[in-house]
């Protein structure tokens, strides 16, 4: 008899990025996953924890052909957007945070490509104006980077701010990803950006709408929210 612990839970492969891989992971609801930096034993021991259960390679026998075609599909986007072929991404989400972290990852998924905004900005967007810190908090823990592209949400002043890391030089690795990938975007970052500028995106850049924005659906309250972001053809 198969116990809960011996059950998959998620599937990963990894993904070439302009500083090295990343990993991506996937369940049948969607994209579960994103990393950017860590070691895979890292990677897969903290999605294990994280969904209580094993997490398998995507060559696995046992990953079922759906979460394979997710994860395929996912790292095509991805490497569309780093050729600068994309702007946005097509693809579920499988968002398992709490009530508030989604409600700002959500408002971030509305920033479009090129749009940079400061975290008391976005407070302000989801209704809860003062709550800089709190929003920073939630981007920190967005499980989804890239795909909610929380590297678009900047300090008010047009620096940096902050992209995670629990040391210094952690820290300073995950900013460097962070201007790089605003770089791809055409934003300039760092402290070149001032406070209000409106950077002028590489490609296209229409506003987010109804029907091209990243919005929520409850179609798996159990598993968690899923997401999907609207690419144009």
């Amino acid at each position: 008899m198969t116990t809960l612990a011996a059950t998959p839970v998620a599937a990963f492969t990894t993904c070439p990025a302009p500083w090295g891989m990343l990993h991506v992971a996937a369940t049948g609801a969607g994209i579960v996953a994103v990393d950017l930096g860590s070691e895979t034993p890292d990677f897969v021991d903290g999605l294990a924890r994280r969904l209580h259960g094993r997490v398998l390679p995507a060559e696995d026998g046992e990953v079922p052909a759906e979460w394979r075609s997710t994860m395929d599909a996912a790292a095509r986007q991805i490497g569309e957007w780093f050729a600068g072929r994309r702007t946005r991404f097509e693809m579920p989400i499988d968002l398992r945070v709490s009530d508030w972290d989604r409600l700002v990852l959500t408002g971030a998924a509305r920033l479009h490509f090129g749009e940079t905004v400061g975290y008391g900005e976005l407070a302000r967007r989801i209704g809860r104006p003062g709550a800089a810190q709190a929003v920073g908090g939630a981007m920190s823990r967005n499980p989804v980077p890239i795909l909610i592209p929380c590297h678009r949400v900047i300090a008010g002043d047009g620096t940096l701010g902050g992209y995670g890391g629990s040391t210094y030089a952690d820290r300073q690795a995950a900013l460097a990803i962070k201007r790089r990938l605003l770089a791809l975007e055409g934003v300039r970052p760092g402290s070149e950006l001032g406070p209000g500028i409106e950077p002028t995106p590489r490609l296209d850049s229409r506003p987010a709408t109804a029907e091209n924005s990243t919005t929520p659906r409850d179609e798996h309250p159990e598993d968690g929210e899923h997401v999907t972001s609207q690419t144009p053809e």
